[in-house]
C-alpha cells in the first residue's frame, strides 16, 4: 500500500518541477511591466533564427534555443539621443532602428525610437555575421511599441 501511495506522489511532485524544466532564466528589464511590452511580446515569432521559442522566468521575456539561446527583453531603458550608426529594418508598415553593439560573446541590439525599448542579444555562435536577419525577424514585434521621436540619421 505504501508503494502506490509513494509513486503517486512521486508523480504529483514531478508535474510542477516538469513545466519549470524547460524555462530559461531571464530577468526581466526595468520597465517590463509596461502594457506596451504586452503587445511586443504577444507578437514574437515563435521560431527565430531557425530556433524554436522557449518560456522563461520573468515578464516581458522571450528565448529561442536550447543551446546559446537567443534572448529578449522589452522594458529596457531607451537610448536617448545618439550619434551611433543605427541598423534600419523595414517592417510591413514602418521602419525600426537598432542600435548593435558588439561584446566579446554576444552582439547587443536595442531597438531605437521605441518606448519602450526592446533588447535582443545574439551569441555570436549563432549569428556572426546575419545579425540582421534576426533583427528583421522581430521587427515585426517590435514595431508594436509606439515611437517616441528619435529618429536614426
Amino acid at each position: 500500500m505504501a508503494r502506490p501511495v509513494a509513486l503517486l506522489l512521486l508523480a504529483v511532485l514531478a508535474v510542477p518541477l516538469a513545466g519549470c524544466a524547460s524555462q530559461y532564466p531571464v530577468d526581466p528589464a526595468t520597465y517590463a511591466a509596461d502594457p506596451d511590452c504586452a503587445r511586443v511580446m504577444l507578437a514574437v515569432p515563435d521560431v527565430l533564427g531557425g530556433l524554436d521559442y522557449r518560456e522563461t522566468t520573468s515578464q516581458a521575456t522571450a528565448a529561442w534555443g536550447d543551446e546559446y539561446p537567443l534572448v529578449m527583453r522589452c522594458g529596457v531603458e531607451p537610448p536617448g539621443p545618439t550619434t551611433e550608426q543605427c541598423l534600419a529594418v523595414e517592417t510591413s508598415g514602418s521602419t525600426v532602428d537598432w542600435l548593435v553593439t558588439e561584446e566579446d560573446e554576444a552582439w547587443r541590439a536595442v531597438a531605437f525610437g521605441r518606448s519602450p525599448a526592446a533588447e535582443l542579444v545574439v551569441p555570436k555562435v549563432r549569428a556572426q555575421d546575419a545579425i540582421g536577419d534576426v533583427l528583421a525577424e522581430v521587427s515585426l514585434a517590435v514595431a508594436k511599441a509606439p515611437s517616441n521621436g528619435l529618429e536614426c540619421r
